[in-house]
């Protein structure tokens, strides 16, 4: 879950969101990201990630997956464009001040493309990922082509290029709260509307870039929140709701999505949604 594809509907009706976007980054950090732990380790577990592999990833966000790896003892270099404060919070966590925490050996961070990341010459990429989920929102997987594209001629022959998207619908009950987003922001059809997930999004992606699918496996990813008001930052930090915001306010919002949470709200008060995300290995030909 990303802003991308709000972006992409804010840059056609010139409208500026009116959110704090540090705060929605911190959130992020700080919430949401951990959702799609299971994921990152499923997926690094498979490929056997550690201390020989120098992993390029692209959409980095706040930089949750790359520490995970460079925990397992992997270089890793990575991208995020279009997204400053996730990336400030990646450069926290991976490039710390000489007076913390000892950054990570090799650690690149960029806010351009895959030509833009420091030495890219000498990094000689194994694995590169994708980590930010498609499917479920029309129009989220523009661009990614482009993207991997632009990472191919970093990486040899038969290098594993990881991509990510939502599971089916009725697997994935966060669906519902997703259709908020949608119903509220303008205009409520085409590219940021809500539609499920189709079998075949991932090697669609892959096919436009010209990488042939080599496996792929589902993960468990569920939701899970202390309380609502931790439930709602958390999903409005995903940006999927900016552009709803936009269109209306941020009370409104903020109190549809609370409505759509009531289902998934425990007797305890926690907020539970059972998802599963879906990953395809595909391979650099």
């Amino acid at each position: 879950m990303t802003p991308t594809l709000v972006r992409q509907h804010l840059r056609h009706s010139g409208t500026t969101p009116r959110v704090d976007q540090w705060a929605r980054a911190r959130d992020w950090a700080e919430i949401q990201e951990r959702m799609l732990v299971p994921l990152y380790e499923a997926v690094y577990e498979r490929l056997e990630v550690g201390s020989s592999t120098r992993l390029l990833g692209l959409g980095c966000g706040s930089g949750l997956a790359l520490l995970m790896a460079a925990a397992r003892g992997a270089s890793v270099s990575g991208t995020q464009a279009r997204a400053p404060e996730r990336l400030a919070l990646a450069r926290e966590r991976l490039l710390p001040e000489p007076r913390g925490t000892r950054a990570r050996a090799g650690a690149r961070l960029t806010d351009g493309g895959p030509a833009d990341v420091e030495d890219m010459a000498t990094a000689a990429y194994n694995l590169v990922t994708l980590f930010e989920p498609i499917g479920c929102v029309a129009g989220d997987s523009e661009g990614l082509g482009e993207s991997l594209a632009a990472a191919t001629p970093l990486v040899a022959r038969g290098v594993p290029v990881v991509l990510v998207g939502w599971g089916p619908p009725e697997r994935c009950a966060t669906s519902s709260v997703l259709r908020v987003a949608t119903e509220l922001a303008e205009p409520p059809h085409g590219t940021g509307s809500w539609r499920p997930a189709l079998r075949d999004d991932l090697e669609e992606v892959a096919r436009r870039a010209g990488l042939r699918p080599d496996g792929s496996g589902r993960v468990a990813c569920p939701f899970g929140y202390a309380n609502v008001d931790n439930a709602v930052r958390g999903l409005l930090s995903t940006g999927l709701f900016d552009a709803a915001v936009a269109a209306t306010d941020q009370a409104r919002v903020d109190k549809e999505v609370r409505e759509a949470l009531h289902p998934h709200r425990r007797r305890d008060g926690t907020v539970w949604m059972p998802n599963v995300f879906r990953y395809l290995v595909a391979r650099t030909v």
